[in-house]
Formats: structure tokens, C-alpha cells, sequence
């Protein structure tokens, strides 16, 4: 008996004691009573997300709920009440071989709802522990048919087919909506620490190759300005009169230019580099210095 019912089935024959004893009205006294136990006896509540299985004389009846359902009293029993919400089951399997003979350790968690109360509650002698059950051994069969590598890398299609195993496995057991997600993978410490140092050696090798990339790109570039260094000449002279005031403009020296360089340019030539709060000293050749304009 329900609470709620139980409380209103206490109220009614509360009420026809009082009628009983206080009014003298024995019979709609015992009437009332009467009626508050058979209320008791015949109705039941359900909530909403509850199913409760109906015997009759030992046979299945039928699934009542949610809201007040009707019990024949004496005749119609509740075998069982099933929750029909989405619910979940944490699954593992500890030291399993996957198929290239490496120990692993897998945490996951399975989501679940029953479909057909009549089948979950009628033809499983417990459901929970069944799919659970069922849930487990399926997990140990994909991870020792599946290799190290796909298991850390593909876990999406673990899910998928831990999933297909399940469905197939409980197929008529009147469950569905069946979801896997992999919480966890634990492998041996060693090999664990071995991974890490080879995945730090591909990266390694992927800053070297990089690297490598940019140097090729490099001389390519170094050499195209060669050969058109090599076919202008005065254009080489000026890029080296450039880098030479490049290094040498924040110090304050002044630069001569050799006879020949000058000559080549048309003219004889001095760069002279100052610190802008010192005067520019006039340039001068090999053979004095040149009046400023």
C-alpha cells in the first residue's frame, strides 16, 4: 500500500468512526469504514516514471501506472514496480589482454532504459544485473580484439562497437537506448613512460624536419641573390656598402671605402657615421678630405 493511499484509506475510516460512535448511524458508520479498507486494499499509486507488472492469480494481468491504478484485492497482486527512467551502470575490466598482448585497464559507463517492462520484469530474474553483467564481459571481448594503438586513438569506434555487442547480446530482453562512453585507460607504468619518451622523440623529429625545411628554403633564396649579384656587380658593392652602415650606425665610426669600390660606383666615396648628437665629420678620400657644400 502506497502512502498516499494508505493515509486516505486511514481518513475515510476515520471518518466513518466518528459517524459510528458520535452520530449513532452504525450502519453508514461501518459502511464508511468498510469503504476506507477496500480503498486501501484496491487502490494504488504510481509515479510517473514508475511501471508496476499486475498479477492475476499468478498470470501476467498487465503493466498499470503511472497516476492511481485499480487492484482486484485478494485476486490481483504488484509483482514488480519498474523504473523506466534512463539509467546508468559503471562497467571495467582490469588486466586485459588486447590483441597485441599489452595488459590494459578500462573504466566505462553504460546508459540504459527499459522498453518493455513486461519483458524486463517477467522474463529476467534481475534485469540490472543482467545488462550490467552482460555490459562486462563484451567490454573484455572488444578490448582483446582490438590493438593498443586503436584503443587509445579511436575511442569513438570502441564506443560503437561495445555498444553493437551489448545491443546484440540483450536483444528480447526488453531494454534499449543502450549508450557506451570510455571513461578511462590505464596501461602498465613502463610502457607508459616509454610511449611518452617516443612521442617526445617524434616531436623531435618533426622540429627537425621543420628546420631542416626552413634552411633548404634558405639557400634557395641565397642563391638566387647570388647569381644576380653575380651578373651586377655594382649591385653587390651596394648591398656591402649597406651592410657595413647597417653594423656600424650605432657606433660612431666613419668607413672608408677602398679605391677600387669607389671607382667602381663613378666616384670616391666615405660614409661617415655619427651618433646624432655628435657633428658629421666632412668625408675624406685617400687623398684628403672634401669640402661640404
Amino acid at each position: 500500500m502506497n502512502s498516499a493511499v494508505g493515509l486516505i484509506a486511514f481518513l475515510i475510516a476515520a471518518v466513518g468512526a466518528v459517524v459510528f460512535q458520535l452520530l449513532g448511524l452504525q450502519v453508514a458508520g461501518l459502511a464508511i469504514i468498510l469503504a476506507g479498507v477496500l480503498f486501501g486494499l484496491t487502490f494504488r499509486i504510481a509515479a510517473e516514471w514508475e511501471r508496476a507488472v499486475v498479477l492475476r492469480f499468478g498470470r501476467f494481468a498487465g503493466v498499470r501506472g503511472p497516476g492511481l491504478y485499480f487492484l482486484i484485492p485478494a485476486i490481483e497482486t504488484v509483482y514488480a514496480t519498474v523504473d523506466t527512467r534512463r539509467q546508468s551502470t559503471r562497467i571495467s575490466a582490469e588486466d586485459t589482454l588486447t590483441s597485441d598482448a599489452v595488459s590494459v585497464t578500462m573504466d566505462s559507463i553504460m546508459f540504459w532504459r527499459v522498453q518493455d517492462v513486461k519483458r524486463a520484469a517477467t522474463e529476467l530474474t534481475d534485469y540490472r544485473g543482467m545488462i550490467a553483467q552482460v555490459a562486462q564481459t563484451s567490454l573484455r571481448e572488444v578490448i582483446s580484439a582490438t590493438t593498443l594503438g586503436n584503443i587509445l586513438s579511436e575511442r569513438e569506434a570502441m564506443d560503437a562497437k561495445l555498444r553493437e555487442y551489448i545491443t546484440k547480446k540483450s536483444d528480447g530482453w526488453g531494454i534499449g537506448e543502450i549508450a557506451v562512453e570510455i571513461r578511462d585507460v590505464k596501461i602498465p607504468p613502463e610502457l607508459n613512460d616509454a610511449m611518452s619518451r617516443n612521442a617526445q622523440a617524434e616531436k623531435e623529429k618533426q622540429a627537425r624536419v621543420t628546420l631542416a625545411s626552413a634552411e633548404v628554403a634558405i639557400a634557395e633564396q641565397i642563391a638566387s641573390a647570388a647569381q644576380i649579384y653575380a651578373q651586377n656587380p655594382v649591385a653587390l658593392q651596394i648591398r656591402q656598402m649597406g651592410l657595413i652602415y647597417d653594423m656600424n650606425k650605432d657606433r660612431g665610426v666613419t668607413i672608408l671605402v677602398p679605391t677600387d669600390m669607389a671607382n667602381a660606383l663613378g666616384a670616391s666615396i666615405a660614409l661617415n657615421v655619427a651618433p646624432p648628437n655628435q657633428a658629421t665629420p666632412a668625408p675624406t678620400t685617400p687623398f684628403g678630405s672634401v669640402p661640404r657644400a
